[in-house]
């Protein structure tokens, strides 16, 4: 059996769920590596729904291992109270199935209210944040100053760690005429949740090296989508971490042999939350159609997601930067009331015709999308379990994204219910 990595190959909201929870009944262990609780999936198991942002999708089945590596930043708060939500919901959260790395960095309360302060100031530009302290949190790992899980086992040392973070942080709150945080309440309050949280806390490298030698199959679940990494994506409208197949690996401590295939999940169309560029996004009719027959609203925020026609400059981009191996479309249902689609398979840059994504956020603006139209097939999809039930049409809209990107498709999804796909190729047995 392989193990597999799940990446996002969009600007998010992809429908990871679906394939993640779908991958991680045949996985043993499922890592999450990177990102916080900014972003979120939704699984559906036998009836019942669970929302998730930090936990991995492994942790509604029985006998798994779900792993928060050391690329995740944790709100240590929202992490216990996710906990307290799954458990009410009857799952069993213990340590023998959640471990979480030791050297993983914790967003403070002071984090989510630089984030907030900064989305609310008039005179920069909005990102478009969760306003959940992420951005933040990861400029303080950056900074050398962040207090990490492993911190909360001494309290002198934490102590000191506090004193190094707010001089900093007390600096820039003077600086916008903010009020300076007090250091004795909010040492009293990650005293009281330490001992909770440190009984998770593990050498994660280590357990993941112990886990391949019991040949332990290892699902890693992605975050957001390639499109919102911090160096591929559409800077600065990003998440302020790597996306890419490769955060994997750096986020859980594990060699470039670990991974033996790359998921990428790909929407049958384009969708993005928040700010940034968004080269085939359709203001009108047709754009309100694809969000409400998709039901395009955000897991963790309840934002209303923007719509488009399917970018494949961008879907192929990303699977070259990620190495992806194959493809899980998903969504095909929401485009069965369409006469007709179209497909973004090139660009107009300054009257120029490029055949990429350029990286200069004036670049990304500009660029005018050259579409490629396709007959829609106007009839029913949903449910539909083996690819020669699908329209012709369908056919060979799904045939062009696989032979425009260069890579296989793995899998189509034919609804949100995770019987409702068409296997092509199981990625553990690759």
């Amino acid at each position: 059996m392989s193990n597999v990595a799940v990446i996002g190959v969009q600007w998010g909201d992809e429908g990871k769920g679906k394939i993640v929870d779908w991958l991680s009944e045949k996985a043993d262990v499922i890592v999450r590596f990177q990102g916080g609780h900014n972003a979120g999936h939704t699984l559906v198991v036998d009836n019942v729904t669970y929302k998730l942002k930090l936990l991995p999708s492994g942790i509604v089945r029985k006998n798994k291992v779900s792993i928060i590596g050391n690329g995740v930043v944790i709100d240590p708060w929202a992490l216990l109270d996710e906990i307290k939500q799954m458990e009410k919901l009857g799952i069993k959260i213990n340590v023998d199935n959640l471990f979480i790395a030791d050297n993983a960095t914790l967003i403070l309360p002071f984090h989510i209210e630089l984030d907030e302060i900064r989305e609310d100031l008039k005179d920069t530009d909005k990102i478009g944040t969760t306003k959940r302290g992420i951005g933040p949190a990861y400029e303080d790992k950056i900074g050398r100053r962040a207090i990490r899980v492993m911190d909360l086992a001494n309290e002198k040392n934490l102590s000191k760690k506090m004193d190094t973070i707010l001089f900093h942080h007390n600096l820039i709150r003077k600086g916008l005429k903010k009020k300076t945080i007090d250091k004795d309440p909010l040492m009293k309050e990650l005293i009281k949740i330490s001992s909770t949280i440190l009984k998770f806390s593990k050498p994660i490298w280590k357990e993941i090296e112990d886990l391949k030698k019991k040949n332990k199959t290892i699902l890693f679940e992605g975050a957001q989508g390639i499109l919102l990494d911090v160096d591929h994506g559409t800077y600065p409208y990003v998440t302020s971490s790597n996306t890419v197949a490769g955060a994997s690996l750096v986020g859980s401590g594990c060699g470039p042999d670990t991974i033996n295939y790359i998921l990428g999940i790909v929407k049958a169309y384009t969708t993005r939350v928040g700010e940034g560029p968004f080269p085939t996004e359709l203001k009108n009719e047709v754009g309100e159609k694809i969000g409400e027959r998709g039901k395009e609203f955000g897991t963790v925020t309840n934002r209303k997601r923007r719509c488009g026609w399917l970018d494949a400059v961008l879907v192929k981009q990303s699977c070259i930067i990620s190495g992806v191996n194959g493809i899980a479309l998903t969504k095909i249902d929401v485009l069965d009331e369409f006469k007709e689609l179209y497909i973004c398979v090139a660009y107009k840059l300054y009257g120029k015709e490029i055949d990429y994504f350029p990286s200069a956020p004036q670049d990304q603006i500009a660029v005018k999308p050259i579409y490629k139209l396709m007959d829609g097939w106007l009839q029913n999809t949903k449910g539909i379990k083996k690819w020669d039930d699908l329209p012709i049409n369908a056919k060979k809209y799904i045939s062009f994204i696989k032979d425009f990107c260069g890579v296989k498709i793995s899998s189509i999804s034919t609804s949100p219910s995770r019987e409702d796909s068409i296997l092509i190729e199981d990625p553990f047995k690759h």
